[in-house]
């Protein structure tokens, strides 16, 4: 005899809303109802949530959350809260900002989001900021940064698989070409890096391992030391093998004195929702201990929580 299925009950927006309002109401917040609705809801329930809290209450939840949390599990819930290019382009202001200021949140936006998903952080900086990303990012870098950097979050590179092999045997010359001769702001290398789609990176890439004997970035450690190195290695791993990417930057945070918790907030709450399973698989393969285990240890209380339930949503 077949058993019968209980249907699910998934809460309604004007739930969530409720609940919320009800999370904020009386003597003390109540953070954990807090972390059981928004960090298991999806983006377009959580801008649903948004739009009717504010009908509701004729409040911004937002603001409302803004005023009832502190400090690391605040900081994690606004962003996680926010549409994906919304939250895109606030990081990326940050990231031009004098004292928040950061080439490589820039570089990570610009390399790991799909051309459309850029788009639409392009889009969301308009509207929000009343300019452009690009002349933003143009007028606070300076030097090789704004040559490399400026390309990238203007880019929209073409998404599809095709490759063509002829064009990667090229490209890998011009590109072995340039490192060897130490021309690293090169124009034609900004332009291959900056402008060609993911697959066809690959396929250079890949001729340039064969051809010439080394990973391409092992040939960009010439001199360790130099900062703008170490940024182009990033965007060919961010381009190439984003979970490898991510997971150094998490194993950074979490590593370094007294661990880096906005490095720690910005990856799990950007990419809860995209590759978090392939990114444990990489730091459970890379320093043999589980990401849910290393962030426990490393975060308490109420943030711990929320960042735990994150990742634990894995792949959307």
């Amino acid at each position: 005899m077949a058993t019968l299925k209980v249907p699910v009950h998934v809460p309604s927006p004007s739930d969530d809303a409720e609940q919320l309002r009800k999370a904020f109401e009386g003597w003390g917040t109540n953070e954990q109802l807090i972390i059981d609705i928004l960090a298991h809801r999806n983006a377009a329930q959580r801008n649903s949530i948004r739009k009717v809290y504010g009908e509701a209450y004729g409040e911004d939840l937002l603001k409302c959350l803004e005023k009832e949390l502190t400090s690391d599990f605040e900081r994690a819930v606004l962003l996680f809260t926010l549409d994906p290019a919304e939250r895109d382009a606030h990081l990326a202001n940050e990231a031009t900002k004098k004292f928040t200021s950061s080439n490589w949140i820039l570089m990570e936006i610009a390399c790991s989001r799909s051309s459309h998903e850029l788009l639409n952080v392009k889009k969301a900086y308009h509207a929000r900021y009343k300019k452009s990303l690009e002349e933003d990012v143009a007028h606070h870098t300076t030097g090789e940064y704004c040559k490399l950097l400026v390309p990238l979050v203007s880019a929209f590179r073409y998404e599809g698989e095709e490759v063509n092999m002829t064009l990667a045997k090229s490209e890998a010359k011009i590109l072995h070409d340039k490192i060897s001769d130490k021309h690293y702001t090169d124009d034609e290398m900004i332009r291959i890096v900056s402008t060609r789609s993911k697959a066809q990176l690959n396929a250079t890439l890949n001729h340039y391992n064969t051809s010439f004997g080394n990973a391409i970035n092992k040939d960009l450690k010439a001199d360790p030391s130099d900062e703008f190195l170490k940024l182009l290695r990033a965007v060919i791993k961010c381009l190439t093998t984003p979970e490898q990417y991510f997971e150094k930057v998490l194993r950074q945070a979490i590593n370094k004195l007294g661990s880096d918790e906005w490095a720690l907030t910005r990856v799990v709450t950007t990419r809860a929702e995209v590759d978090m399973v392939r990114i444990k698989e990489a730091y459970q393969r890379r320093n043999s201990i589980p990401l849910e285990q290393a962030i426990a240890k490393d975060t308490s209380g109420d943030y711990e929580k929320f960042l735990l339930a994150l990742i634990g949503a894995g792949d959307a």
